[in-house]
């Protein structure tokens, strides 16, 4: 069997499948390297396939085969007519991926953020399991207030392991210019490539009823929200109280995910 050398990542690949892996698992495995490594930055256009192809010294079909599941994946984008580009955080792909709430009429609404607070932590018993992280490390704990068409609609409780963010600071925080991901990738080269999502109903408090403007005992969405970024690794737990007294939940499956 042949094998080959990529330069870049100091790694072998042999060409034609393994026992256990097939060829373009391992080609999808390197891409998803040298994305993780800053080869090509957020954004960036990756080589074409046919010079992927040549790079790792297999078909052109096998190369496609892999940049098809890390589109599928939200990792790499492809654009029509230009390329296939590195999946960049912006206001777009938040509403497209990340945010799924919605007025009843199937309106949508670009989001306004409020932080109400942002301090230091300590992971309990929840954040840990959600973060694979031991109990008692250190979080970076941040409240925002989320506005739909001028009206608080959402309270977001966001945890963070310090570890992952040093530095992360309450003004860097607020006076980041573009979103919350987007600052995860471009300040500390975390990419949020996909979420996991458990909701359930449950009734407002006083305090957050004060906070959405709602009365106390008011039925409301909760949704907790593992945000992943390569190999699954979590970098963020978020737990969201939504009114739905005029929006809703909605989140469309792509169809490689449908049955």
């Amino acid at each position: 069997m042949r094998k080959w050398e990529d330069p870049a990542l100091n790694e072998k690949l042999v060409a034609g499948s393994t026992l256990d892996t097939p060829l373009y698992k391992e080609v999808k495995r390197l891409l998803t390297r040298a994305v993780m490594a800053g080869e090509w930055k957020p954004g960036a256009a990756i080589p074409s396939e046919r010079l992927l192809a040549m790079r790792f010294q297999v078909a052109v079909g096998t190369v496609r085969k892999a940049v098809d599941e890390l589109v599928a994946e939200n990792i790499l984008i492809r654009q029509q007519g230009r390329g296939t580009f590195v999946a960049a955080h912006n206001r777009d792909r938040l509403m497209f991926h990340f945010f799924h709430i919605m007025r009843s009429d199937g309106g949508r609404e670009t989001p306004t953020v409020e932080m109400l607070s942002f301090r230091r932590g300590r992971a309990e018993a929840e954040d840990a399991e959600r973060l694979g992280i031991e109990r008692g490390a250190a979080l970076f704990r941040i409240r925002n207030l989320l506005s739909l068409g001028g009206r608080p609609i959402i309270l977001d409780d966001i945890a963070i392991p310090q570890a992952l963010f040093p530095g992360l600071t309450a003004q860097r925080f607020r006076q980041r210019p573009n979103t919350i991901y987007h600052l995860y990738q471009t300040a500390f080269g975390i990419s949020v490539v996909r979420s996991a999502e458990r909701l359930r109903a449950r009734l407002a408090d006083a305090e957050t009823a004060e906070l959405l403007g709602i009365k106390s005992g008011d039925p409301l969405l909760e949704i907790r929200r593992v945000a992943l970024s390569f190999n699954d690794a979590p970098v963020e737990f978020r737990r969201s109280l939504v009114n739905t007294a005029d929006y809703e939940y909605f989140s469309e499956l792509a169809k490689s995910e449908r049955g």
